[in-house]
């Protein structure tokens, strides 16, 4: 074991979250890049459209408690989280690098189907990404102990993580999506091999005490290795419903911003209508750069002192709380442009909550033995989320004459997580 990570330094917490750095680049990168390729560059049509994004949340819902369990009884290449993310991140490079090729690719193999390649990449970097997400969160609770370098150890990953998913937005949007893919292709295959000379994975996971003979109901770590499965599942919903919240309100904001911010008047002719359509696309984007600058800078410097004094679930709750009245702020007076950003702002904190600390939450009542199985079983209360407001959400929304109902079910949503965090336990060292 390297000194860097016998002292667990900030370099360590930083080092440790680059795995995690390379997929969320990844999938940014896909999100910027993907559909623009697709449609403008393939012909596909929304329907086909839908199918290739659904791959993402279907496979992650199938692939990764597979993975998961798979990784917590292997070892190879010198680890057992280390292979997936080698190999994941690797293939999910390749990918980005094939996407602006995707002509050449269909030539080259003489398929004469472009459509067909173009999915097929598609589909293969949406699973990549999927399936190397578990190994890249699984690994930061293999190597911190419980408690405050647990928290540490997410808290770094959201915070190097969500800022390089800034950097990715800000890429694209001055130099264009085929820098940014070029750009992705280096970034995520070096942040996938270059952690893994400084990360030394523990040949042996805790096991449960009757499994290792000990006696009481504590592990070395001074908290039991036996899942918690009560605890589990409160934590699961709580996180379930800040989800939903978070989903609808992604998927869906054009519908807020059309009708109250940014309106197309009566007679509009093609070329304002053209001049509207790209004014609505820079406020979508300067909202979720807010949003996501703020989730990236929080973590690190701000919620994991509050968590270390006030417990992680308590700042959990708090957190989610105040996204929830930012979104019924913006529901009833987010009706410009400038006061939809401020309160994407107070959003933000509950979004830098959302994507840190329940992992640490949730890794601490489950056996550290499968942690790979139960981090991509907790992989559902996202995954099941955004299938939900995919077939379920969206008929509400595309039905109700005032589209503030966005942020009405979103703020409803994160009410709901509020409460049900309120019931879970903080687990103690």
């Amino acid at each position: 074991m390297l000194e860097i990570q016998r002292k667990t330094s900030n370099l360590f917490y930083a080092i440790l979250a680059l795995p995690a750095t390379a997929m969320g680049f990844a999938l940014s990168v896909q999100i910027s890049a993907l559909s623009w390729i697709l449609v403008t560059q393939f012909g596909l049509d929304l329907h086909e459209m839908g199918f290739v994004w659904a791959a993402g949340p279907v496979a992650g819902l199938i692939a990764q408690p597979i993975v998961g369990f798979i990784s917590d009884n292997v070892w190879f290449f010198g680890g057992r989280r280390r292979p997936f993310i080698l190999i994941g991140g690797t293939i999910a490079a390749l990918m980005l690098l094939a996407l602006p090729s995707i002509g050449v690719i269909n030539d080259s193999l003489s398929v004469d189907n472009l459509i067909a390649v173009a999915i097929i990449v598609a589909l293969t970097l949406d699973l990549s990404i999927n399936v190397s997400f578990n190994p890249t969160r699984s690994i930061i609770a293999d190597v911190t102990e419980d408690g405050n370098p647990r928290t540490k150890g997410y808290t770094w990953m959201q915070t190097v993580s969500g800022s390089f998913g800034v950097l990715a937005y800000a890429i694209g949007a001055i130099w264009g999506n085929y820098f940014l893919i070029y750009f992705g292709v280096g970034l995520v295959f070096l942040f996938t091999v270059v952690p893994s000379f400084f990360i030394e994975e523990p040949r042996t996971l805790s096991k449960p005490e009757d499994e290792n003979e000990k006696s009481g109901d504590e592990t070395d770590e001074g908290s039991s290795s036996k899942t918690d499965l009560p605890a589990f599942l409160k934590i699961s919903f709580a996180n379930a419903f800040s989800w939903l919240g978070v989903q609808t309100m992604f998927v869906f904001i054009i519908a807020f911003i059309t009708q109250k911010i940014n309106v197309t008047p009566n007679g509009a002719t093609a070329e304002m209508i053209e001049v509207i359509d790209l004014k609505t696309g820079q406020i979508i984007s300067v909202s979720f750069l807010i949003l996501n600058a703020v989730g990236a800078l929080l973590p690190a410097f701000v919620l994991e002192p509050i968590a270390e004094k006030i417990g992680r679930v308590k700042t959990q709750m708090i957190s989610v709380a105040i996204m929830s009245i930012g979104y019924f702020a913006i529901a009833f007076f987010g009706f410009s442009e400038y006061t939809l950003y401020v309160l994407m702002g107070v959003a933000g904190i509950g979004w830098a909550a959302i994507v840190s600390l329940p992992f640490a939450i949730m890794s601490e009542v489950v056996d550290k033995s499968r942690m790979g199985f139960y981090m991509g079983m907790f992989n559902l209360s996202i995954v099941i989320p955004q299938l939900l407001v995919s077939l379920a959400v969206g008929l509400i929304v595309v039905n109700a004459a005032d589209k503030n109902i966005v942020f009405i079910i979103s703020g409803v949503s994160l009410a709901i997580s509020a409460l049900l965090w309120m019931i879970v336990k903080e687990k103690k060292s």
